[in-house]
């Protein structure tokens, strides 16, 4: 059986320019969800602090890694009573629990620019698996003269994994938030150790 060892094409690497570190960009970025209300619309928030370092391999881009945490308290829904709710002991807590973080511990190239990262999401000292699909959006010096990259993402997750399992039953059947809530990420990120 012949040595098994990763082979590098020349012209067959896409992302060889990218390798680095990279730091997020929250002015040009976006962590947010979606999910069910009412069992009829669905209601959509975002949070607006947080932060995180791309460590990218563009010669091998199933070794890169991503850490990434947000203030749980930095939530926006577009109304203040609902932020105070889903931020308040029934959903985030985050008097007690801040912030809540994700590591990556492996990712798989799907091809065509698209890849699913695995990692552990922690959300009130519960840390989970989450798969994140991700999507390349593209690289290039901003007019700042730095290297940007951008990656789009989704995951879906049930919140009563981790503990946020509030809810009211509907007088008409089911209930008032759905347990499924799905993740979108909007990320660029600027290159730390460009040359």
């Amino acid at each position: 059986m012949p040595n098994r060892r990763e082979i590098t094409i020349p012209n067959a690497a896409p992302y060889q320019g990218l390798t680095g570190t990279y730091t997020i960009d929250p002015v040009h970025s976006a962590i947010g969800f979606s999910v069910r209300h009412a069992m009829i619309s669905n209601v959509r928030g975002k949070f607006t602090a947080f932060e995180g370092l791309l460590r990218l391999d563009g010669a091998h881009p199933t070794r890169s890694e991503a850490h990434v945490s947000v203030q749980t308290g930095s939530l926006d829904t577009g109304i203040e009573q609902r932020d105070a709710h889903v931020t308040g002991p029934d959903f985030l807590d985050s008097a007690t629990f801040p912030l809540m973080s994700f590591r990556s511990t492996g990712i798989v190239d799907a091809g065509d620019g698209r890849f699913r990262m695995s990692g552990g999401l922690r959300i009130k000292d519960i840390e989970l698996p989450l798969h994140i699909d991700l999507e390349f959006g593209g690289a290039g010096q901003d007019s700042d003269g730095q290297n940007r990259v951008g990656f789009e993402g989704t995951a879906t997750l049930k919140r009563s994994d981790w503990g946020i399992d509030w809810n009211s039953a509907l007088a008409t059947g089911g209930v008032l938030i759905s347990d499924k809530v799905k993740l979108i990420l909007d990320i660029s990120a600027v290159q730390l150790d460009a040359p």
